[in-house]
């Protein structure tokens, strides 16, 4: 892969949204991170790759307080997550966007219902819940399913709506659980260029799972042009500053850096499991 190390804009700011320090967690007798250390900067996306059983999935988990870390602390938005007391955790995650692996939506609910569910949660008033609900369809290109049923969307759809609900709420960061996992190329591919578009257009900081190497290097060499109202490969070969890489192994962080970085790394682990 050849990379160059420039793309239109500044690169990420220096605000930390999401601080790892030296977390670990064990279930069991299966450690599943071992003194994992890391930063999300504001505006950043951080991809996280990894063999299945790395403890990607696991990283989401403990950032949104669903699961406490055996050691280590967990900064988000400036709280410390592994202090915070259950009511304390629920304000905190009204400030994140969640997409679930399986977009995890309520059958018996329309999709309106679907993507208002946290908007109502809140008490938001009727007018403006619509508002931001059609919004936020009309951000994925679905304000026609309003009165669907999840089950009468396809797959790809379904993912398309549970990023809708994550958006709705306008969150400072956002959680990717394997957005593509289980669709076909194409979709995959659909999915992709909406998180690219929420990258670049609303510039919310994101911790991305996935297993897919190609989804990862597309976000990384492609930009959201707004005009166009499409995903655009990056001219000559430059990349998005703001897309990073962490690399689990083992339960610890092998590689932390960009995109130009991983590509010229000379780890052989690392080579043989980008190539």
């Amino acid at each position: 892969m050849s990379v160059a190390p420039l793309q239109p804009g500044d690169g990420h700011q220096q605000e930390r949204t999401i601080v790892f320090d030296d977390v670990a967690i064990a279930f069991d007798d299966n450690v599943v991170l071992d003194g994992v250390s890391f930063q999300l900067h504001t505006g950043e996306t951080k991809i996280l790759l990894g063999v299945a059983g790395a403890g990607k999935s696991t990283i989401l988990k403990l950032a949104l307080g669903l699961l406490k870390p055996d050691r280590g602390s967990i900064w988000v938005l400036g709280h410390d997550v592994t202090q915070m007391k259950e009511e304390e955790l629920f304000a905190l995650r009204r400030r994140i966007g969640m997409v679930f692996q399986e977009s995890a939506l309520f059958d018996s609910a329309k999709v309106r219902e679907n993507v208002a569910y946290r908007l109502i949660e809140e008490h938001v008033p009727p007018d403006e819940t619509e508002r931001r609900v059609r919004e936020a369809l009309r951000f994925v290109e679905l304000e026609h399913t309003l009165d669907l049923f999840p089950a009468e969307l396809s797959g790809g759809m379904r993912r398309r709506v549970a990023i809708a609900r994550a958006i709705v709420t306008q969150p400072e960061v956002l959680l990717y659980d394997s957005p593509t996992g289980g669709l076909d190329p194409v979709t995959s591919t659909t999915i992709i260029e909406l998180v690219v578009k929420q990258r670049d257009v609303y510039h919310t900081s994101a911790l991305l799972v996935t297993h897919r190497l190609q989804d990862a290097f597309t976000m990384a060499t492609h930009y959201f042009d707004t005009q166009a109202n499409e995903m655009r490969p990056l001219p000559d070969k430059k990349v998005n500053l703001d897309t990073t890489f962490i690399i689990l192994r083992d339960g610890k962080v092998i590689f932390d850096g960009t995109t130009l970085e991983l590509a010229r790394s000379k780890d052989e682990y690392i080579r043989e499991y980008i190539s």
